[in-house]
């Protein structure tokens, strides 16, 4: 996009209005589920089993055996799905405006982010370009990879640390940020 000092730019963000962006869920409980997050559920001193009462509570669909560790944002957790047996690592933000579908058995490590958001750069506004992510079973995502909207890794394959995900990556492949030498 060309821009210059005069502000000219390609878009008008001024029009933005999030056109078929659905949140779930209305005020009440986008405010309630932002104030329990970040006083209860993101803390260090939060129990793992407290955590997860609190997400299943929102909506999240999370089974048994889960790990969720501290400083774990989750944007909407009525759109979070988590199977059985799977960690989640401390820090990982999962920015979920769409689904976020983790398999069994899947270890997603400290500092990921999961975007399932984007923008149209062809929208006058720049609209959202918005889709959800699912991370098959036996998954691995290294720490600080980032996996974006309209990704599906699929099962038993491995992502390596810092590892920029932008497209479907097949199953029992492993993906480096960093080709070998």
């Amino acid at each position: 996009m060309t821009s210059s000092a005069g502000g000219d730019s390609a878009w008008s963000l001024a029009g933005f209005r999030g056109h078929g962006y659905d949140k779930g869920r209305g005020p009440v409980v986008q405010v309630a589920w932002l104030l329990v997050s970040g006083a209860v559920a993101m803390r260090w001193w939060c129990p793992n089993s407290v955590r997860i009462a609190i997400l299943r509570a929102f909506g999240a669909k999370i089974g048994s055996g889960v790990l969720v560790r501290h400083r774990v944002r989750v944007h909407w957790p009525w759109k979070l799905t988590v199977g059985d047996n799977s960690w989640i690592g401390e820090g990982v933000w999962i920015l979920n405006l769409e689904p976020v579908e983790i398999g069994h058995d899947t270890c997603v490590s400290q500092e990921v982010l999961l975007c399932t958001g984007s923008h149209d750069r062809h929208s006058p506004t720049f609209e959202f370009d918005n889709a959800p992510i699912r991370l098959g079973d036996g998954v691995w995502l290294g720490a600080r990879s980032t996996v974006l909207r309209g990704v599906t890794v699929h099962d038993n394959a491995v992502v390596g640390a810092t590892a920029l995900v932008y497209r479907d990556v097949p199953a029992g492949t492993v993906i480096t940020a960093i080709a070998p030498s």
